[in-house]
């Protein structure tokens, strides 16, 4: 274990140099027309491998005394000091401190070589500015593709970009981040739960801190609801203690259990822990179809009224929204404690869609596909599409949904 831990060391060392095998010898030719930078560059080069040679001769040895220690129980107190200001000062040296180094007098253990191992590693630049190389939090990126991506819905670009970056901000938030998405069918509440999956996590929705749960996929039978529960509570756990920043999407959560729904409810809550886990960086998404009824007669309104879809805000709609929902006669999403007891921090509205809106989600097909389109073949994919209501024709009743394979249609 230690010679592969050793290895490991100098294989960094050797990599992060720009080693590449055996230098390659000058050619008599050659050397005469070697400019002075590219020596001083030489120089350059071989000082700073010098350096991380250092460094990792020094950790090295402290580590193989450790290893005695431990095994042997010989010579602990020997060079114990000595080998540990050697180690420290190479350890702080590597990542640029280049000032006096003063450590807390401590005990070596492994923890304590980790720590001393992780900092020279880092000062080759591959550590994290978040701390965990999975999480990226890249807040500008999102904010690029909702403007650009995401066709007709200002309210939801609005409230999902100031609350996750609001949440993201704050050192210690008080409790989860809840939004709950509401509106039709193909109106982009999957697409911008994937949007946030891949804008705060290198790997999307397969890094090991994103969970995706389909209700009638993963818990279709109300009968093994209390299974369930325990299932969902132990993936909820063992994912936070992974990832302590993770995301949770319950998607078609209208077609949640309400016993399950309310399950959730210490997870989003404001508990400092929960069995000694700490739940208050997580984020969870509920996508739900509710609610999108009066969400579009809120929209239909404001076209029969002369007004622009634009101007209809946030304050407006959550208030009929939130009253739809909680005074509603639906039973499911609409009846659990999560919207009771005010833990869904933003009710987040989904606009229909109208046939501009679709001629957009048309051209980001053609152009995702790398194929040619004209404005006629975008007309025709929108032509191709339901819309209501019946006298208006306004809204698409599928949103944007199957709009990527109609255009396999215009394919040669």
């Amino acid at each position: 274990m230690a010679r592969r831990v050793l290895l490991l060391c100098f294989c960094l060392c050797y990599g992060c140099t720009g080693g590449q095998g055996p230098a390659r010898q000058s050619r008599p030719w050659e050397r005469r027309e070697a400019a002075p930078s590219s020596a001083l560059l030489g120089d350059e080069h071989y000082e700073r491998l010098q350096s991380h040679l250092g460094a990792v001769r020094a950790l090295s040895r402290r580590y193989w005394h450790l290893v005695a220690c431990k095994v042997w129980q010989e010579d602990c107190e020997e060079k114990e000091e000595e080998e540990e200001k050697e180690a420290a000062a190479a350890a702080a040296e590597e990542a640029g401190g280049g000032g006096q180094v003063v450590l807390e007098r401590r005990g070596w253990s492994l923890p304590i070589m980790s720590e001393i191992v992780s900092s020279w590693y880092c000062s080759f630049g591959r550590c994290c500015a978040t701390g965990d190389c999975r999480v990226t939090n890249n807040i500008t990126g999102l904010e690029l593709d909702l403007s650009s991506r995401l066709h007709g819905q200002h309210l939801a670009k609005d409230v999902v970009l100031k609350a996750i970056q609001g949440f993201l901000e704050t050192p210690q938030p008080e409790k989860a981040l809840s939004l709950s998405f509401h509106g039709w069918s193909g109106t982009g509440k999957n697409f911008v739960a994937r949007l946030i999956a891949e804008h705060l996590y290198r790997d999307g929705l397969k890094s090991d801190c994103a969970k995706v749960f389909i209700s009638l996929f993963h818990f279709p039978h109300s009968k093994y609801v209390d299974i369930y529960k325990v299932q969902l509570a132990k993936q909820i756990s063992e994912t936070v203690q992974l990832c302590e920043q993770s995301l949770f999407i319950f998607d078609e959560a209208e077609k949640l259990h309400v016993d399950l729904l309310d399950a959730l409810k210490p997870y989003v809550d404001h508990y400092d822990s929960i069995d000694t886990v700490d739940y208050r960086r997580s984020i969870f998404l509920f996508l739900s179809n509710t609610g999108g009824n009066i969400i579009n007669e809120v929209a239909l309104d404001f076209w029969q009224a002369g007004r622009s879809r634009e101007e209809i805000t946030m304050e407006y709609l959550e208030k009929h929204l939130r009253t739809e929902l909680l005074e509603g006669t639906a039973e499911g999403y609409a009846r659990n404690h999560l919207l009771e007891d005010n833990l869904i921090d933003f009710l987040v509205p989904f606009l229909p869609l109208e046939y501009r809106h679709v001629k957009l989600c048309a051209r980001d097909a053609f152009l995702a596909r790398g194929l040619p389109f004209t404005e006629e073949a975008l007309d025709e994919v929108a032509r191709m599409m339901v819309f209501v209501p019946k006298e208006e024709k306004l809204f698409s009743a599928q949103g944007c949904k199957s709009v990527s394979q109609r255009i396999n249609y215009f394919l040669p």
